[in-house]
């Protein structure tokens, strides 16, 4: 995937007025896009089911449809603003695709379609990072791509590993905290996809100088029972010993 072709095809579906240009935060989205494109196509035959979750204007699954040919495209947003924004693009598509836009939080499963084939959730702030990843388990989704956002108090596990940073006796200098309880909570997540019977692979998605939050969780579901049944152990361990 070309990092050109996708900033042309965001100006087109989300911008287009003539003699206009991409801003900084754009052109920032469209390396963080391009990038999770790559592995969108690697997941995913273009007749399959996509879910962008958390979706804000829905970048990842308008332009899976535009530029990968993805006939299926179900998107969830809270933000009415937003939602509205997703379907003047959507109308922009050059490519027929049955996109469906729906009003709602991602915790709550009434927003959900079975059985998706892929579940992405690029910057899903805070706790919906967590309620993304419980919702693909819960629907059995084929794959998940999910880079989290922000690791702040509202996210589920920080108070516990918060608690264990105060029993290792770890200070209060936040660059030196703070990496700890995000490494706490960034091993609960994939310690509990794996639980749940998910192949999970952590790795960067773009180099951290385009965004400091660039790991991404791809996590595909096989269901192997022992290695449910390891990881099922490792969790229980890791969330007794941050109580």
């Amino acid at each position: 995937m070309e990092l050109a072709a996708v900033e042309a095809a965001l100006h087109r579906l989300f911008i287009g007025a003539e003699g206009t240009s991409l801003r900084r935060e754009d052109l920032k989205k469209a390396r963080e896009t391009t990038a999770l494109l790559e592995h969108l196509a690697r997941a995913g035959r273009p007749d399959r089911l996509v879910v962008d979750a958390a979706a804000g204007k829905a970048y990842v699954g308008l332009l899976a449809a535009e530029l990968l040919g993805f006939s299926r495209v179900h998107v969830i947003e809270r933000d009415p603003r937003r939602a509205a924004l997703c379907r003047q693009a959507a109308a922009r598509l050059s490519r027929p695709a049955e996109v469906r836009i729906v009003e709602g939080d991602v915790a709550d499963a009434s927003v959900w379609p079975e059985a998706p084939d892929v579940v992405v959730g690029l910057h899903a702030c805070g706790d919906a990072s967590d309620a993304i990843l419980d919702a693909a388990v819960a629907v059995a989704a084929r794959w998940l791509l999910l880079v989290p956002c922000c690791y702040a108090a509202a996210v589920r596990f920080s108070p516990a590993a918060e608690a264990r940073a105060d029993a290792l006796g770890v200070p209060r200098h936040a660059e030196v905290r703070r990496r700890l309880v995000m490494s706490l909570i960034d091993a609960e997540r994939t310690l509990r996809l794996e639980a749940a019977g998910w192949e999970t692979t952590v790795a960067a998605l773009v180099p951290p100088t385009v965004t400091p939050h660039n790991l991404m969780w791809r996590a595909r579901r096989m269901r192997e029972p022992g290695r449910m049944r390891q990881a099922a152990a490792q969790l229980l361990r890791l969330r007794e010993e941050v109580r």
